[in-house]
């Protein structure tokens, strides 16, 4: 199904050239419509979400339902089965787990002279959590719940809003009421898209305004993030998600195939990428992809995602694998390597990393525990998976004593008067006459 392509080739570097440049921003029309819903929630409020609510996901909603009811959470409620909630609470407390380790503690630093100095960790004071819809509802996004709720819950933020699309009756998915509700969120707002977002940043008569922004979501949800970043903090702008998988010749093709097709069928416009050391691995991956393609559910946005994105690169050695990885950088990177451990050292940057024929980066997406909510198109050079420490900030602490400021005085001096910063020296220098 995907051509076998020597990395070395100029078809191979071409590809490769393409995967090392695909930060993609949004086009104009989408900038400018994005533009003109923020201005608009800011300026009418609740009139606007609704109005953008009422055109493209519920076209009964009113301002009264906008908010969901404790009714509507005691309904969902009745509404899931067993197997859901032992689930759902299994993964909770792996991700739970996980994240706690994340938790910053303030510290402090003392000097003989009286001097302290430290850093005092407090959380944000609201966050608002952003839910996609999942096809008008039909699939309810419940990780997305819990990979962006339960860190903010354990960096101690008090105020957690989340906001999801309502379907075209006005309501939730029942399974979202019930992950949120069972990680301690009670207020959930039905708004979608950049609308949504616009409201999270202003706030509006109903909808809070909070201090982050987080949760994946279109690329009209994405620029929404972009253009308030700044007057709220956003965990990150977030393109198509992507898998990039190094194998050698021990790897298992069906094993490999199934795994591109897991983040292919995300979106038309995810990438699925295989770099072995193995041409028998990539003609027999190839042939894998396309006996296990038409079982999918979703067949026709894997194909294309395939098509467009995909790709089976060789090279001849696994040290050239490694180094394209970290030019690629992608968000989830598989080793299907012998002794996968051994090379993790040299791995700089991925957004995950997957070690081991039998760790598919679905179990990441849901219950091994780290956040799934990471770095795309190449962002992972620079950039981290969203965790606790998404919703701290920090703050320094400085206290000195008047021997510690008699010690500093001339340093302090002296480096105000070469940036021409008279009043700077002068405040030190009145403290020091003054105790003479």
């Amino acid at each position: 199904m995907l051509e076998v392509t020597d990395a070395a080739s100029k078809k191979g570097q071409q590809r490769l050239a393409q995967l090392n440049n695909r930060f993609v921003e949004a086009d104009s029309a989408c900038r400018q419509s994005v533009t003109d819903i923020l201005e608009r929630v800011r300026n009418e409020g609740d009139a606007a979400v609704l109005d953008y609510t009422n055109q493209f996901d519920a076209p009964e909603l009113d301002v009264a339902s906008l908010r969901v009811s404790e009714a509507e959470f005691e309904q969902a409620r009745a509404l899931v089965d067993t197997e859901f909630i032992e689930t759902l609470q299994f993964t909770v407390d792996r991700i739970r787990t996980f994240h706690e380790r994340e938790m910053e503690d303030s510290w402090m630093l003392t000097r003989e002279d009286g001097t302290i100095t430290g850093r005092l960790v407090r959380p944000v004071d609201s966050a608002g959590l952003y839910v996609p819809g999942g096809q008008g509802g039909s699939t309810p996004l419940v990780s997305s719940v819990l990979m962006n709720g339960i860190p903010a819950a354990i960096a101690g933020v008090a105020h957690r809003v989340m906001v999801t699309p309502p379907n075209r009756q006005g309501g939730v998915n029942p399974a979202l009421l019930v992950a949120a509700r069972e990680i301690g969120i009670t207020e959930v707002y039905k708004a979608g898209s950049a609308w949504a977002i616009g409201a999270l940043a202003f706030g509006t008569e109903s909808i809070p305004r909070v201090d982050v922004i987080v949760g994946p979501g279109n690329q009209y949800v994405a620029e929404a993030k972009r253009q308030v970043m700044g007057r709220v903090r956003i965990d990150m702008i977030a393109g198509p998600s992507e898998v990039l998988i190094l194998a050698d010749d021990s790897a298992n093709p069906v094993f490999i195939a199934a795994d591109m097709l897991a983040q292919a069928e995300h979106d038309v416009q995810a990438s699925a990428i295989l770099i072995t050391t193995s041409e028998d691995v990539a003609s027999k991956v190839s042939e894998e992809l396309e006996q296990q393609l038409i079982q999918l559910s979703r067949v026709d946005i894997a194909r294309k995602s395939l098509d467009d994105f995909g790709a089976i690169l060789v090279v001849d050695s696994l040290e050239k694998a490694i180094a394209m990885a970290n030019q690629i950088a992608s968000e989830h990177l598989e080793l299907q390597i012998v002794d996968p451990w051994a090379w993790l050292p040299q791995i700089r940057h991925a957004g995950a990393i997957f070690l081991g024929s039998y760790t598919p980066e679905a179990a990441g997406d849901y219950v091994a525990g780290p956040n799934h909510v990471l770095p795309t198109m190449g962002t992972a050079r620079i950039s981290s998976a969203l965790g606790v420490e998404t919703f701290l900030k920090r703050s320094s602490v400085i206290s000195y004593s008047e021997r510690a400021l008699r010690n500093d005085a001339e340093h302090i001096q002296r480096l105000a008067k070469l940036e021409g910063l008279t009043a700077h020296g002068n405040s030190v220098a009145v403290r020091v006459r003054g105790e003479e």
